[in-house]
């Protein structure tokens, strides 16, 4: 039988409260405990950023996270980034209006790293978001788009 503890953690804003087994990751604590699905798991090693979410405003792959270190921490997931009435935030629409995504796999992911990084740094270069953005894997764009996107975010276009 597997040890469990009680968590609280503030999820997109929301205090949560939960029992979870102590070797159960935070993407799968989101992703089943929460039904929080638009965090996706794509190689479960850290190594494509498909499962990127913000802890205190820092990316994190929450595949490598475990759910009760997240304890007293503020998770963001890409759920979190829309406006109160639930329209796509910034980040979102600037997305969709570059062409940012195809598939759309990553791009959880991509938006989270996004938002990391223009928290930190709120008019980066097309190299600096390349940089930042380098983490995190995806098979169906040249990234040009993404990038675009992050740029435009930062414009506010």
């Amino acid at each position: 039988m597997a040890k469990e503890k009680t968590i609280r953690v503030k999820v997109n804003g929301a205090e949560r409260r939960a029992t979870v087994e102590v070797r159960r990751n935070l993407a799968d604590f989101l992703r089943e405990d929460l039904e929080l699905t638009g965090t996706h798991l794509g190689c479960e090693h850290g190594v494509c950023g498909a499962c990127t979410v913000l802890v205190d405003g820092e990316a994190v792959r929450s595949c490598l996270m475990l759910a009760v270190q997240a304890e007293g921490h503020e998770i963001t997931t890409v759920e979190g980034l829309t406006t109160p009435d639930g329209d796509p935030g910034p980040l979102q629409q600037a997305f969709w209006d570059n062409h940012g995504m195809q598939c759309g796999f990553c791009t959880p992911g991509m938006i989270c790293a996004a938002a990391a990084l223009l928290r930190e740094n709120p008019h980066p270069t097309a190299a600096e978001v390349r940089e930042r953005l380098s983490g995190n894997l995806c098979r169906c764009t040249g990234y040009q788009d993404i990038v675009a996107s992050v740029l435009a975010a930062a414009e506010g276009k």
